[in-house]
């Protein structure tokens, strides 16, 4: 997690609410930081950063924002959007069509969705949650703990997959992930699992190396999980 969303957990977490410059937004590529609240970028509008802690962000299509990021709340990205970096912490992230991200996108505690002809130039990653792309590009590495990931249909990945074992103590049998590989997507660099996952590969996809887990195909339906 970079270091900026660190930096707002912390604050929070020491009740520091004059750790946070309030710029209401008004001038036209202005940064709007809160503490409580949440924070709406408007259809078309340009602005530098958008943070807050305790609420979720939204960006109206075709907005254009720098680093996007919160604690406490989830984002929601509308279509032709474009931004430098999107986080959270405790929220999941939803991101329409065509939406551009120069960086990375990252939670901690949420899911991931990116819809058709977007494009994530860094890493897209949590820790607990699952992730969608759908007829998208991921310039770096897709990475999760415990969630799904399912690589749509003539999605792109170019820094490969990497599932990592959880940490800490867990009690009884976990539930495997599910990693599904859509039809001609192709996935770039290694395939690296770190714990039991179910990895299904549609056999018109592109797939790098496959280390800790066995592939199977799939065509037209995916069997019951092994829940």
């Amino acid at each position: 997690m970079r270091r900026t969303l660190i930096a707002l957990a912390l604050a929070l977490s020491l009740g520091a609410p004059a750790a946070f410059a309030h710029d209401d937004g008004d001038e036209k590529g202005g940064s709007i930081s809160k503490v409580n609240g949440g924070i709406t970028a408007e259809a078309g509008q340009q602005y530098r950063d958008l943070e807050t802690v305790n609420g979720g962000i939204r960006l109206r299509a075709r907005a254009v924002a720098e680093d996007v990021e919160t604690v406490n709340g989830g984002i929601t990205i509308e279509d032709d959007v474009q931004v430098r970096s999107v986080a959270t912490v405790n929220g999941g992230i939803s991101a329409g069509e065509r939406v551009q991200v120069s960086g990375d996108a990252e939670t901690v505690n949420g899911g991931l969705r990116f819809d058709f002809n977007s494009r994530i130039g860094g890493d897209l990653g949590t820790v607990n949650g699952g992730i969608t792309i759908k007829q998208s590009q991921v310039d770096g590495q897709v990475h999760t703990v415990s969630g799904d990931i399912t690589i749509g249909a003539k999605s792109v990945v170019r820094g490969g997959i990497w599932v990592e074992r959880p940490s800490g103590l867990s009690f009884g049998r976990q539930r495997a992930p599910r990693i599904v590989i859509g039809p001609d997507a192709t996935v770039q660099g290694a395939l690296r699992f770190d714990r039991e996952v179910e990895l299904f590969v549609h056999p018109s996809a592109k797939i790098g190396t496959v280390t800790g887990a066995k592939v199977q195909t799939w065509t037209t339906t995916l069997p019951p999980r092994n829940d």
